[in-house]
């Protein structure tokens, strides 16, 4: 007997995993953790948490976050709220952890990002502004030298 699963056991937890991910973006605002997740798809948390992150390239809790950092940007972005109001509007409960998590993703702190992206993003619709200041983490996104010539 072997260990390895199935092709049709694989697409079944690529589904289930599709589930999970689409929960995240959903309910990103709800206290998530990876036990309910996994409930949510009958799968021990250790097993969602492993192949989530060989479908997606990070766990989880990180998929959870960067979607909530996401948010957070288009909010400051707006200026109508402070970084405290932004924080718990995304469904961080420390504020320490919302400023951490977003200083390590975006390369600045929201209070700097706040002040900035009104001057950066001033004249652009808003569906674009979003696109192009989306987080990427340095591991997705290799850096391409130009080429001269």
């Amino acid at each position: 007997m072997t260990s390895r699963p199935t092709a049709a056991q694989h697409l079944r937890d690529l589904a289930l995993l599709r589930r999970v991910r689409d929960r995240i973006d959903r309910e990103y605002v709800q206290p998530l953790d990876v036990e309910a997740l996994a409930r949510g798809v009958n799968m021990s948390a250790g097993h969602l948490s492993r192949q989530f992150k060989l479908a997606y390239g990070e766990s989880p809790y990180a998929y959870l976050m960067t979607r909530r950092i996401e948010r957070a940007m288009a909010l400051l972005r707006r200026g109508d709220l402070s970084v405290t109001e932004v924080c718990f509007a995304v469904g961080c409960s420390s504020l320490g952890t919302f400023s951490s998590r977003f200083t390590e993703l975006v390369g600045v702190p929201p209070s700097v990002y706040r002040r900035r992206s009104a001057d950066e993003t001033a004249g652009i619709p808003s569906c674009v502004a979003k696109q192009v200041s989306r987080p990427i983490r340095n591991r997705e996104a290799p850096v391409i030298e130009p080429q001269l010539s």
